[in-house]
């Protein structure tokens, strides 16, 4: 409807990120747009040869206080907040020289990017921004008349709507882009609040905030009746959020939340003592080696649930070489994802269209502190990252027999993918690898079993004669209730086992070890993953 529309005479442009600005200004001067700007953007403008007015003519007043009060006045604000076809607030901008305001361009300090790049604490003070979220947010409650734009994505968008209406925004879009300027301030709020909190050291605000950037919308969630998008918040944490895909298609739902928990898993294995590849299906890890290649830890890996393999997700500690490409390739895969990528293992994926290849530039810290969260209904769980490892954890012999070298060599690699194992969870290892594993059961005892079950079947497929938990070594996320689940580690053939500890049987669970003959060692620390 032609009351919709509102023209636009006067712009203020304030921008940290000069992407599109100087062709944006152009073309609103080239539309009859009076361009009001401060410091830099003006500057930028002026340099382009663009006629505007600076903010400090607009308002009488200089930018003071090393350019934190520029913007916040009345002048300015009052302009932005005016209802048009009001007549006190007419009145009120006659008496006072307030001009309209009818399109406000701004992003705000590059706060977020500050912090990620790991600045001082008072540099990271000095870039929030104080007017223009203010602007922003007067703006946008006064959509009805101004059109605010805080993404240079929409530049395009709204100068083609100037030229369709002969220089007028419509309310439905002023609607949108204020919709998206609420959005654009709660998520800068949301990275300084938790930025602040973590210097603080404090894990239980009263108010916890949460924001975060659309990286693309899904076709659906876990399943096609669910809608679904993908976000980046501000932390800059190596993994799926900040890979670069080289090929492949779109990824899905299920393959962000699948490759995020591949790649969380094989960053618990140091690139520089050893090659380590894991192998997740349905979030749980199948298949999990150690190697002196890549291609060695990968069919070691493959191995242990060749079955489950099909369709998995592979990720990888090291650098993607022709060798282990070439191995990965040969079955159906769906994610490959690793710090880096050489060029012939990328031409080798590339024979496979629809399989992703992402690559990282680097591993996350698996000791690194972060949040995690959970929705529940009317509210959400919020907790600090799993970020113990093992290797820095005090391991306590409690039975009779020490492990041995290899023994304790192995119990380490086993409950460093026990933490990546969905609870109840039960791992089988034996020369770095997994060679069963059980996860997810409602009891302890029956994740053994399973994963002395998968230890058979992978022999079965392998060609072996016994079941590949023979001579093995199992490690559980939680202590053991009972001595049954431990009792059926023994039977399918393990030597040793690494546990937390802590039940209230322990006595029982340690005399049916030293009954079995198996060496016991107590971690202290629960690696509960639910």
């Amino acid at each position: 409807m032609a009351s919709d529309l509102r023209r636009v005479t006067r712009a203020l442009l304030s921008v940290s990120d000069k992407t599109g600005l100087i062709d944006l200004a152009a073309a609103l001067h080239a539309a009859g747009v009076e361009l009001v700007s401060t410091g830099g953007t003006r500057k930028a403008l002026a340099d382009a040869g663009l006629p505007v007015l600076d903010v400090s003519d607009l308002t009488g007043f200089p930018e003071m206080m090393d350019g934190r009060v520029k913007t916040l006045h009345p002048k300015v604000h009052g302009g932005l907040l005016a209802i048009r076809e009001n007549p006190e607030h007419e009145a009120a901008m006659l008496a006072h020289g307030i001009g309209p305001i009818d399109l406000l361009v701004v992003n705000l300090y590059p706060f977020e990017s500050t912090v990620a790049a790991g600045k001082p604490y008072d540099d990271c003070i000095e870039n929030i921004d104080i007017g223009g979220p203010a602007m922003i947010r007067a703006a946008a409650k006064n959509h009805g008349d101004v059109a605010v734009v805080v993404d240079a994505d929409d530049y395009a968008t709204l100068l083609a709507e100037l030229a369709e209406t002969g220089g007028a925004t419509r309310l439905a879009t002023r609607r949108r882009l204020a919709a998206k300027a609420y959005s654009r301030t709660a998520a800068y709020d949301a990275a300084i609040s938790n930025w602040f909190m973590a210097e603080l050291g404090e894990t239980t605000p009263k108010y916890r905030a949460l924001g975060g950037v659309l990286a693309e919308p899904m076709r659906y969630g876990e399943n096609p009746h669910q809608a679904a998008a993908f976000y980046r918040t501000p932390e800059k944490r190596a993994g799926v959020a900040t890979a670069r895909q080289l090929q492949g298609k779109q990824l899905s739902y299920n393959n962000i939340n699948d490759t995020d928990a591949a790649f969380e898993c094989v960053a618990e294995f140091d690139p520089a003592r050893t090659a380590a590849v894991v192998i997740v299906k349905h979030a749980n890890p199948c298949g999990v080696a150690e190697g002196a290649t890549l291609a060695e830890a990968y069919a070691k890996a493959l191995r242990c649930d060749p079955v489950s393999a099909f369709g998995g997700i592979v990720a990888l500690n090291r650098r993607l070489d022709a060798e282990a490409a070439r191995a990965i390739v040969e079955i159906f895969t769906e994610v490959i994802i690793a710090p880096e990528a050489d060029d012939e293992a990328v031409a080798l994926v590339a024979a496979k269209k629809n399989l992703r290849l992402l690559v990282t530039g680097g591993l996350p810290d698996p000791r690194a502190p972060g949040l995690t969260l959970r929705t529940v209904a009317g509210g959400f769980l919020a907790q600090s990252r799993d970020n113990a490892v093992v290797d820095d954890m005090d391991l306590r012999v409690v039975t009779k027999r020490a492990p041995d070298a290899r023994e304790l060599a192995d119990l380490r690699f086993a409950f460093r993918v026990a933490k990546h194992v969905k609870s109840n969870a039960i791992v089988y290892a034996r020369d770095g690898a997994t060679v069963g594993v059980g996860a997810g059961q409602m009891s302890r005892v029956d994740s053994s079993r399973i994963a002395a079950w998968k230890a058979g079947e992978a022999a079965r497929e392998a060609g072996l004669p016994e079941s590949l938990a023979k001579g093995s070594v199992v490690a559980s996320d939680a202590f053991f209730p009972f001595a049954d689940g431990l009792i059926a580690a023994a039977a399918a053939g393990a030597t040793a086992v690494i546990q937390p500890g802590g039940s209230m049987r322990d006595a029982d669970v340690i005399a049916a070890a030293d009954e079995a003959g198996l060496a016991m060692v107590f971690t202290g620390h629960r690696h509960f993953r639910h």
